[in-house]
Formats: structure tokens, C-alpha cells, sequence
């Protein structure tokens, strides 16, 4: 029995690994609309894939996305299928990742270190870990 109430936690290089040699593998980015236009976002095209974007907490307010589990089911993705969600920290990832296991989603991971990762001495992000950090790909959005 696994310590988490969801798949587990995955570094960076672990989530692009599966998502290269897992076909029913997926990238879930529950970061915001802001976000992704102004920081960035993963890009899959070198591994035929798009990443699925749905906010767990919409912008400015930061209020749980209502919509969440209905724009889920609405983008198809199977219940089976290996759901890697990232957000900027692994904070709001690990709490998406933990609800679509509480609603039947059997195989949701946390990318624990986000796309920005953890805040550096300065408390700046992007210097210390992270899926930008990691050199994957990314894009200005």
C-alpha cells in the first residue's frame, strides 16, 4: 500500500520517462490560465503528445475550479489512464491528484517539484528544481 492517497510523487525526469515510453500516459498542467500564458508551459510535441490544461483554481481568486472533474471527463481521458499533473510547486498537483483518486482515477501522480519548482535562498522559483530546471521542454505560452 502506497503512504500516498494517490499513484505517488514524480521527479521531473521520472514524469517525462513515462510519458515517453507510457502511450496511455498524460500530462495534466491544473496551473492557471495566467500561468501558462506568462510563464510557460511543458511542450510533448517531440513525443507526439499535448498536455491536457484544466485549472484546479481559477485566477485571480484562486477558488477551486467548480468545472474540474466535468472538464476531466469532458477531455476523454480514461479512468486507467497514468495522469501526471504538474502545477508551478507540487502543491496544487498533489490536491488534483489526490480528488480524481477519490473519484475513480486510479493512476494520478503528482509531479512533486511543479513546473517552476520550490523557491531558491532569494525565494525566487526556477533555480533550484523544477520541469524548467530539468531542461524538458517548454514553451512561452
Amino acid at each position: 500500500m502506497s503512504d500516498f492517497d494517490y499513484a505517488g510523487d514524480l521527479s521531473p525526469q521520472e514524469a517525462w520517462e513515462m510519458l515517453k515510453s507510457k502511450k496511455d500516459c498524460n500530462l495534466l498542467d491544473c496551473r492557471t490560465f495566467a500561468e501558462w500564458q506568462f510563464v510557460g508551459i511543458p511542450d510533448l510535441s517531440e513525443i507526439n503528445k499535448k498536455a491536457l490544461f484544466i485549472e484546479w483554481q481559477t485566477f485571480p481568486v484562486m477558488q477551486k475550479n467548480d468545472n474540474f472533474l466535468q472538464e476531466i471527463v469532458n477531455s476523454g481521458v480514461d479512468k486507467d489512464t497514468k495522469l501526471i499533473i504538474i502545477c508551478r510547486s507540487g502543491a496544487r498537483s498533489r490536491s488534483a491528484a489526490e480528488f480524481l483518486t477519490t473519484q475513480g482515477y486510479n493512476n494520478c501522480y503528482n509531479l512533486s517539484e511543479g513546473f517552476e519548482g520550490g523557491h531558491d535562498s532569494r525565494s525566487h522559483r526556477g533555480n533550484v528544481n523544477g520541469w524548467k530546471f530539468s531542461g524538458l521542454p517548454w514553451k512561452q505560452g
